[in-house]
């Protein structure tokens, strides 16, 4: 083998590395510093220390260290998928990228508009960041889409971008879209031009943050219908938790695999739904050609 391909497996070795090394980080920082719980104990993120400011002390907890843990994840697996790309050259690799591409560019196109194509790149983003912030569940991490502080975020950031590209078809249209279809309604479409971020954050918390607590639950009354029905086996055999044996895990399919895809998914599709549905490109059009009217 040259000298460029050795390099080039070595880039390879080091961006799965790295793409790797975030989980085991967490893993470690949860072992170090969460402290294990006696029962059933559900509470919100680990809080790992306060940093003073001048309005209050702001916490760094584990819902943020997992956040970032996950786009370090997401960032080198990009890495290594772009890694050695090439014009013409098609690589197992490359076709697998650029589907993923093609499939996001025509997921946004087909529910947003030609318009929209440049946002598939922050619809990926989104959807990925979604799933596997729920997914870090399944390696006993906290997963940031069950605090609602992460997940108002995006919501809030979305909210930013409907306003904003309601706002291009003029100020004045945007605040005349309050008093449609007749104008003593304007309260209540103001409350739900509101509860738009309201509505996205709670959804997606909820789902993921209750199959946690169903989790967490059914597990624990396994190791008590154990101990009823088991318990009077000698020994250590009464005190083993069969019952909690693989069952756990296959709920654990639904609860933290598929619903957290779903949830992910249903909040991607909100959000090319609302951006998409907010902005009028007829209006824009004419809006621009009186511009350039006027203008010239």
């Amino acid at each position: 083998m040259s000298k460029a391909g050795i390099r080039f497996r070595i880039t390879d070795i080091f961006l799965l590395f790295m793409t790797i090394l975030p989980l085991a980080a967490g893993i470690i920082l949860k072992i170090l510093f969460v402290p294990a719980s006696d029962g059933i104990k559900i509470t919100g993120a680990h809080i790992f220390f306060k940093i003073a400011l001048p309005l209050g002390g702001l916490p760094i907890t584990e819902a943020q260290v997992n956040s970032w843990l996950v786009m370090a994840e997401v960032l080198f697996f990009c890495l290594f998928m772009t890694h050695g790309i090439r014009a013409k050259v098609y690589t197992k690799r490359q076709v697998l990228a650029e589907w993923a591409v093609e499939k996001v560019e025509g997921l946004v196109t087909e529910n947003m508009g030609e318009y929209f194509r440049g946002f598939a790149p922050f619809i990926a983003s989104i959807l990925v960041l979604s799933a596997l912030s729920s997914l870090m569940s399944l390696a006993g991490l906290f997963p940031p889409t069950s605090d609602l502080n992460i997940v108002a975020g995006w919501a809030i950031l979305v909210f930013f971008l409907i306003t904003f590209y309601k706002m291009k078809c003029g100020p004045l249209n945007y605040i005349k879209s309050f008093g449609e279809p007749v104008p003593f309604l304007a309260p209540l479409n103001i409350i739900s031009e509101v509860a738009t971020p309201i509505s996205m954050a709670f959804r997606h918390y909820g789902n993921i943050l209750s199959g946690t607590v169903i989790s967490v639950l059914l597990a624990s009354a396994l190791g008590g219908l154990t101990s009823l029905l088991l318990g009077w086996l000698p020994g250590q055999l009464g005190e083993f938790p069969f019952l909690r044996v693989g069952l756990p895990a296959v709920l654990s399919i639904y609860f933290d695999v598929f619903s957290g895809c779903l949830q992910a998914f249903i909040f991607a599709m909100l959000t090319m739904l609302y951006i998409g549905g907010a902005f009028d490109y007829e209006k824009y059009l004419e809006r621009r050609k009186q511009k350039q009217a006027r203008s010239s």
